[in-house]
């Protein structure tokens, strides 16, 4: 079992706020308007009412012979904290003590044929499951939705926290869907291996979120996608268990493997997942380089996608990022200063920062870093050394922690994301940046970095910041998410890059996937959740 961390703030990220600097807190305001680096006190968890659970008690007794009375958790706390994700919106609804529906109670199975027993329970007395890991969705994708049904569960899957086998020869290792990526790569690492996913919710994220979701991760470039990483997989459904075995390659029929793939428990639960892993590499090494533009920068991470071999982890920010994130750092005010001087020195005022981070074998790592400084040098590029490699390195997972000493102060804090071709690439930039800006208004920040790169194309990875309508957020962010989702779509970028679909994306799906496409997601539900419980409004529109 892992062990028990200690519970977060329910209306934060985490318990830790990142303090900015005055210099740092002058700059928002001359770009926002007014924001206050006084703390906004949330609402406290025990005074937030909580609406009584409608389950029967005929059903209650069901599921305590299911799991046993200790795995179901009624109590207000238990229920409040899986009422949604950490999205924007979800922090600030708890924030104001209004947080998104409640589950009427919390199951918490211990092994896979009681995941099975309960999802055919809840089918037949009509309760609709909405599957929960780390709680990190940021696109509603854990919203505790009853649909069409009288009551909601939420089957948090923290207990299927085992590493069931490591195949070091086949590098394979067999694992439960609860397990967290600090858990799982300590476990890995035991044999010598490495996962190699690292997302910004590295944290508190679980592998079962990662498969259901189609994550990505900051080193995905080098390691692959959870599309590439998962060779089988275990998957309980209201219509019984599918076991899809793993192996090197196969020509049987489509693989259905792909099929549970983002289907964010829509289609049932995952209850082990099979995933291709990693020598841990022997040697690591970041470093920074900064070019003249953003369009200089993109042709450069072409040419290293498309020529190769490519970095494991790829980071280009455009000049609005790249300003922001030297004046929102934590370094000394004489190094940002410094930095930030260098650069404009050397390449001009529209600077792009990139980061470049290669791991492996010392060799390899060399032979990489030679290729990859080739490109940048031939795009105008200057080598800033391993400072700021190493400095993205200790705060690759800040980002959320920022996040809510910005919403201490009333800042409106928020990211989506997408991707798209490298011809579609900068009418797409272009398009999502005047949207946002365009909805939000003239004082409003807009960043973007590419984090993921493709032979074919790339994603964009977009931060907002702007100062919060206090009480009317969700009438602010709203109607500016919309509009550059339509953006995204008239430039035709994907609606979602590793976000997921969950309710946030429903309205855009369609124009991805087509009529036909939707009904063939609707078919396979039909088959395996013919009761139509599993995670209501999410997926599918």
């Amino acid at each position: 079992m892992q062990p028990v961390a200690p519970l977060p703030d329910w209306a934060a990220w985490g318990t830790h706020r990142p303090q900015l600097s005055r210099d740092a807190w002058s700059f928002l305001r001359a770009e926002l308007g007014p924001v206050d680096p006084g703390s906004r006190p949330s609402a406290a968890l025990h005074a937030v009412p909580v609406p009584p659970a409608r389950l029967s008690a005929v059903f209650r007794s069901r599921l305590e012979e299911l799991v046993g009375a200790t795995a179901l958790l009624t109590d207000p706390e238990t229920r409040l904290r899986h009422s949604g994700g950490l999205s924007y919106l979800d922090l600030v609804r708890r924030r104001s003590g209004s947080p998104a529906a409640v589950p009427d109670a919390v199951v918490t199975p211990a092994t896979g044929d009681e995941v099975e027993s309960v999802l055919a329970a809840c089918a037949e007395a009509g309760v609709a499951v909405v599957p929960f890991g780390g709680g990190t969705s940021v696109v509603g994708g854990v919203e505790a939705f009853a649909g069409r049904f009288p009551a909601v569960i939420a089957l948090d899957l923290r207990r299927l926290d085992r590493v069931v086998e490591v195949d070091r020869t086949s590098c394979l290792a067999v694992l439960e869907p609860g397990l967290t990526t600090p858990a799982t790569e300590a476990a890995l690492a035991e044999h010598g291996l490495t996962l190699g996913h690292f997302p910004q919710s590295y944290e508190r994220a679980t592998l079962g979120g990662y498969v259901a979701t189609r994550s990505a991760g900051q080193a995905s470039t080098g390691y692959g996608r959870m599309d590439d990483l998962v060779a089988g997989l275990r998957v309980a459904t209201p219509s019984g268990m599918l076991h899809l075995p793993a192996g090197p390659g196969s020509a049987a029929g489509p693989d259905l493997r792909r099929l549970f793939l983002g289907s964010e428990g829509a289609f049932g639960v995952i209850t082990e997942v099979t995933l291709r892993v990693h020598p841990a590499p022997e040697t690591r090494h970041y470093e920074g380089w900064t070019v003249r533009s953003w369009p200089a920068g993109l042709a450069a991470l072409r040419r290293l996608a498309q020529d190769g071999p490519a970095p494991d982890i790829v980071r280009l920010s455009d000049p609005d990022e790249t300003r922001v994130g030297l004046r929102l750092s934590t370094a000394p005010r004489l190094v940002r200063s410094g930095l930030s001087r260098y650069m404009s020195a050397r390449v001009g005022d529209q600077a792009c920062l990139v980061i470049l981070g290669f791991e492996g074998r010392p060799g390899e790592v060399r032979h990489r870093r030679r290729v990859a400084a080739a490109a940048l040098r031939a795009a105008g590029a200057v080598r800033l050394g391993t400072r700021p490699g190493t400095a993205w390195e200790h705060g690759r997972y800040a980002g959320p922690y920022l996040r809510d000493s910005l919403l201490d102060a009333g800042v409106l804090a928020e990211t989506l994301e997408t991707a798209a071709t490298w011809t579609d690439l900068a009418g797409l930039y272009a398009g999502v940046v005047a949207a946002l800006r365009a909805s939000l208004g003239p004082r409003v920040l807009v960043g973007c970095h590419v984090s993921h790169v493709y032979p074919t194309g790339a994603s964009l990875y977009f931060t907002v910041l702007a100062a919060a309508r206090q009480g009317s957020e969700a009438a602010q962010w709203e109607p500016a998410k919309r509009a550059a989702g339509d953006a995204i779509v008239a430039a035709g970028g994907t609606i979602t890059h590793h976000h997921a679909i969950g309710t946030a994306h429903t309205e855009w799906l369609e124009a991805e996937d087509g009529v036909l496409g939707l009904e063939i997601l609707r078919a396979v539900k039909q088959r395996v959740d013919p009761a139509g419980i599993m995670n209501p409004g999410k997926l599918l529109p």
